[in-house]
């Protein structure tokens, strides 16, 4: 099967042959048919399965037929890079379309994007607080939209948007087309798709696990360790582009300058960096110039860079789901990848729910030198404890001395 299988416009096509697409992929297949006929869909995709041009592609078919310099498709974004690399694809496969698409988000000034919104454009792509505060401006109307996407729902649910979700809902017509899109499905996001889609098709292509294109292993080290260990995997990884993540925006900026000071090329993404910040972050690691990336999990979710060959956990995340979302950046469109979590002791529980999601054990290993020293897992807390307290753990110094063993011992470690 191929996209000529599809009966899009033929400016649609030259767009598609422009990016050199040929094979569509399961998410594109199974939902661009129901769009295009004008069903509500329900998405279950995970990240990187190709489903921004599985709503992009049907999208601009339908505005091309119809009025122009009108607003008549919303497509709501988490984050400022998911909604600029939504506006990329709308730029390369609506290339011969002459629609006008235009990014809406904070962090900038407002003007370039009211100006444009006056001028008239055909597609929005919007994070909730900016959009409404130029609804509350009366500078943008929603009244003509016809077709409203919300992408990356359960994102959306984490980073607290979904009042605002349904604020920006109450002022979209009543008739029209939601397409809903997410890599899980938590009761908040079943309760919203309940309440807004009309019978739709629902899509699911392996939503709850990560990508099959990714192999996964462990490397049980102690926490005072772990920095080091960090850059002997670097080292070992050769050329290949990496992205790390870490639990805190601080952690992050720390662990980037220390790997710079090591002589790795490394930016950081995170929350706390202006926007223009962030766009030479992102910019650097898509052009190769910046081969380690070290982010947080909702900064990183805006990252379209198919060729990233490792995703290094230097800390485990709270959740399967968080887990699933960063895995997700390697592996993409058929590409292999790799994805190395650095865990302590106390990460055993999570360790025990991925391997859990992913249906197998975590292959465990350790690099010459790193050994953990035997040690068994923490004792549960009390309840008086705060067992529900997020973990914390004090910022990388780059200082801390290898975990040399002595020859001959093998490192295993009785959490294994």
């Amino acid at each position: 099967m191929n996209f000529d299988t599809f009966a899009f416009h033929p400016q649609i096509h030259a767009g598609i042959r422009a990016v050199g697409y040929s094979t569509p992929t399961s998410i594109q297949m199974r939902s661009i048919p129901p769009i295009l006929e004008g069903h509500d869909v329900l998405g279950l995709a995970q990240t990187g399965t190709g489903k921004t041009a599985a709503f992009v592609l049907p999208i601009l078919d339908r505005l091309m037929n119809g009025p122009r310099r009108q607003l008549r498709a919303l497509i709501l974004s988490p984050t400022r890079e998911l909604a600029q690399q939504t506006h990329s694809a709308i730029h390369a496969l609506g290339q011969q379309t002459r629609l006008r698409s235009q990014t809406i988000y904070g962090g900038v000034s407002p003007i370039p994007q009211i100006r444009a919104l006056r001028a008239g454009i055909e597609i929005a792509v919007a994070c909730p607080g900016r959009l409404l505060d130029l609804m509350n401006q009366k500078v943008v109307s929603l009244s003509t939209v016809e077709v409203l996407v919300i992408d990356e729902a359960d994102m959306m649910f984490d980073m607290g948007f979904l009042p605002d979700i349904r604020r920006i809902l109450a002022a979209l017509p009543a008739n029209r087309q939601t397409l809903l899109f997410s890599a899980t499905m938590p009761d908040e996001i079943r309760s919203l798709a309940r309440d807004i889609l009309k019978q739709p098709v629902t899509v699911e292509i392996g939503a709850s696990r990560p990508v099959e294109s990714v192999s996964h292993a462990i490397y049980p080290v102690e926490q005072a360790h772990k920095v080091e260990l960090l850059k002997a995997l670097l080292r070992q990884a050769g050329d290949g582009q990496v992205l790390v993540f870490t639990r805190t925006k601080h952690r992050a900026s720390k662990l980037a300058e220390v790997l710079a000071r090591e002589g790795f090329a490394t930016a950081s993404l995170q929350g706390n960096l202006s926007q223009s910040r962030r766009q030479e972050a992102m910019e650097g690691f898509r052009n190769g110039k910046v081969r380690v990336l070290v982010a947080t999990d909702i900064a990183a979710r805006g990252i379209d860079v198919s060729q990233i060959a490792y995703v290094i956990n230097f800390d485990l995340p709270d959740t399967t789901d968080a887990y699933t979302h960063r895995i997700g950046r390697t592996g993409r469109m058929a590409h292999h990848g790799t994805a190395y979590s650095l865990v302590t002791p106390e990460d055993t529980l999570m360790v025990r729910s991925i391997e859990r999601l992913i249906g197998r054990p975590l292959e465990r290993r350790a690099l010459e030198g790193f050994e953990p020293q035997p040690l068994t897992a923490p004792a549960p807390r009390r309840e008086d404890e705060g067992a529900s307290a997020p973990r914390r753990s004090a910022p990388p110094t780059g200082r801390e001395p290898y975990n040399r063993r002595t020859a001959g011992k093998t490192g295993r470690s009785r959490w294994n």
